[in-house]
C-alpha cells in the first residue's frame, strides 16, 4: 500500500469500504435464512449451503478488504463471489428478484465495480503478479 499515492489510498479506502459495507450489509439475510435469501439460493440450486456459503466468503472478503495488507485479497475474493451472483441473476434470477426494482442485481455491479478498482490499485501486492513481472537476475 505503500506505493499508493495519497489520492489513490483515499480512493483504495473508498471503494473497500463501499464494497465491504454492502457486503457486511447483506450477511444478515443469508444467515438468518430472510425470506428473499432462501428463495434466491433454492432458484439457484444452492439452498442452504450456497447461501451459508457466500455468507461466509463474503464475510472473509469483507475482512481483507479492510484489512490494508491484505486488500488485493479482498477485492479479488469478492470479486469471485459477485461473479458468481451476477452469473446467477443473468441467468437463473432474473434483474429483478421478488420485486426488489433491480438492487440486489446493482448492488452486486457495485461490488464489483469498487472491487476492480481496489484489485488494480493494489495489483503490485498480489504475489503472483509480483513474481511474473519481478525482474530476474542471470
Amino acid at each position: 500500500m505503500n506505493s499508493l499515492s495519497k489520492p489513490q489510498r483515499v480512493f483504495s479506502w473508498i471503494c473497500r469500504l463501499a464494497a465491504a459495507g454492502i457486503l457486511l450489509q447483506t450477511l444478515f439475510f443469508k444467515f438468518t435464512g430472510a425470506e428473499e435469501s432462501v428463495y434466491i439460493f433454492t432458484k439457484v440450486g444452492m439452498e442452504p449451503w450456497g447461501r451459508y456459503g457466500s455468507g461466509v466468503a463474503e464475510l472473509i472478503a469483507a475482512g481483507l478488504l479492510l484489512t490494508p495488507r491484505m486488500a488485493w485479497a479482498g477485492a479479488l475474493l469478492s470479486l469471485g463471489v459477485m461473479a458468481g451472483a451476477l452469473l446467477a441473476h443473468l441467468t437463473l434470477l432474473g434483474v429483478e428478484v421478488k420485486g426488489d426494482g433491480g438492487l440486489l442485481f446493482v448492488l452486486a455491479q457495485l461490488v464489483c465495480a469498487c472491487s476492480l478498482v481496489a484489485a488494480f490499485l493494489h495489483r503490485s501486492e498480489i504475489p503472483i503478479v509480483c513474481r511474473l513481472f519481478q525482474p530476474h537476475h542471470a
